[in-house]
């Protein structure tokens, strides 16, 4: 990694990591599919906004193929895995279910063996995705929840992690063989508006919003979430990409859950035990053989030794 690039990649760790926090704080005030709704109703206004505010740069998409694959995947890209990953947050903590989640790189590794023709899976990288994946079990097999006063986590929240994994990497596979030719930004705010059309009259007939619940810090961290991870932190994570590559943006994975774990610490009281650790360091050691194996290809093809 450049040293151009280390504080955009920690920028973007950063956001992502508090927004976590931000959700494991929210849902103890809205509903998890209320929270996920008014989520995407603020991130879709921003997006919108960019669109108005700035008409010679952007134009509002039209292209039918892209509505038609942009909605698949804000259906089953945004909205059901989302979905799943925020109620899990009732039963793990941020920094439990944030290292859960960097094991969906190995999780994508594995998808993309079986249905891309230009992603096979090699021995070191089966290696890699052995590890990764054998630390998430770790941790489930220990049963922690990272949260404070809580002896064994209930199973579901594993299990809804292990849900969101699956759905939101196989709809990484679909992007990424249907959808490359189309613009990242336009494609976002198709999907982000998607969900809010979908999740968002939902919440309003069948679970509603209780307003007297919600105090003066859960608004603000239900904004700081949908402006600042659902908007800003994805817009600068694909600016990243565009700039600095696919490789170096994904040292972002690593980042997110130690800015998850210590402010789920610091914030809400929860825990890092040594499983967590010790699972943590396996998915990572993982991931880095999966992404090890692209660096040294990609050295070679630049001449380099």
């Amino acid at each position: 990694m450049t040293a151009q690039a280390l504080p955009y990649i920690l920028s973007v760790g950063f956001i992502f990591g508090t927004t976590i926090v931000a959700a494991r704080f929210s849902v103890g005030q809205f509903h998890p599919v209320t929270y996920l709704g008014l989520r995407a109703v603020l991130a879709s206004l921003s997006y919108g906004a960019v669109y108005v505010l700035s008409p010679r740069r952007r134009v509002w998409p039209k292209d039918p193929h892209l509505w038609r694959h942009a909605t698949v995947l804000g259906i089953f890209g945004t909205a059901a895995p989302m979905t799943c990953y925020i109620y899990a947050l009732q039963y793990l903590s941020s920094g439990m279910a944030s290292i859960l989640l960097t094991a969906g790189p190995a999780v994508a590794i594995l998808l993309a063996h079986f249905f891309l023709d230009d992603e096979r899976l090699t021995a070191l990288k089966g290696v890699g995705v052995m590890l990764a994946l054998g630390g998430a079990v770790l941790m489930a097999l220990r049963g922690e929840s990272g949260l404070a006063g809580v002896g064994r986590a209930n199973p579901w929240g594993y299990g809804l992690v292990v849900v969101a994994l699956i759905i939101g990497n196989g709809m990484t596979i679909y992007a990424r063989k249907f959808m490359r030719r189309f613009d990242a930004f336009d494609v976002a705010s198709i999907r982000m508006l998607v969900t809010a059309i979908i999740v968002m009259p939902f919440a309003v007939l069948f679970t509603g919003i209780d307003l007297e619940a919600i105090n003066a810090p859960g608004a603000l961290t239900l904004v700081y979430a949908a402006l600042a991870g659902n908007f800003g932190g994805m817009y600068l994570a694909y600016r990243n990409v565009t700039r600095f590559g696919v490789t170096i943006t994904a040292m972002t994975d690593y980042v997110i859950p130690v800015v998850a774990s210590l402010g789920g610490v610091l914030v809400l009281g929860e825990q890092i035990t040594v499983g967590m650790i010790a699972g943590m360091a396996l998915i990572i050691l993982g991931i880095a053989l999966i992404n090890w194996r692209r660096r040294v290809t990609r050295g070679k093809s630049n001449g380099q030794c």
